[in-house]
């Protein structure tokens, strides 16, 4: 059976479940506690949360609108583990490509986060760039972007 959920607005209120996401998703890579909370307070931020009907936080994603660029980027993007697979990273996805309302939306992946990866060009993000070394332990972050029709 499919999980239900709402995609709701997130808040300074999201701070710990959101360090709780970010530590079972990114492990090494997860953003210390004040680099999360300036995602849920800064202007010009577009911060969204994934919730169940249990009243769950499960999902969350963080857009950087760059209005002077015409470039989105999503900053993080991530889904309790048991709850994969399911829609929800795309959801979270499309809602935020939505809300920044730009032309050119960009993402950074791991190089082996293949699930994702296949998500991404499913969702229309084509390769534009490679960071080397952006993640921890040296590993590269191929840069997607996607052109919205705006």
């Amino acid at each position: 059976m499919a999980i239900q959920y709402t995609i709701q607005p997130a808040t300074w209120h999201d701070l710990l479940p959101l360090q709780s996401l970010e530590r079972e998703c990114f492990q090494d890579d997860a953003w210390p506690l004040i680099e999360l909370l300036g995602v849920l307070i800064f202007p010009g931020t577009v911060h969204l949360k994934a919730v169940s009907e249990e009243n769950q936080f499960i999902g969350f994603i963080a857009g950087d609108v760059r209005r002077s660029e015409g470039i989105g980027w999503i900053l993080t993007i991530g889904v309790e583990p048991k709850f994969r697979r399911q829609g929800v990273a795309r959801a979270l996805l499309k809602e935020c490509e939505v809300q920044m309302q730009l032309p050119r939306v960009r993402l950074s992946v791991r190089r082996s986060n293949q699930s994702a990866i296949d998500l991404y060009e499913k969702l229309g993000y084509c390769h534009v760039d490679v960071w080397k070394k952006y993640y921890h332990h040296g590993e590269e972050g191929p840069v997607m972007e996607k052109k919205m029709n705006t």
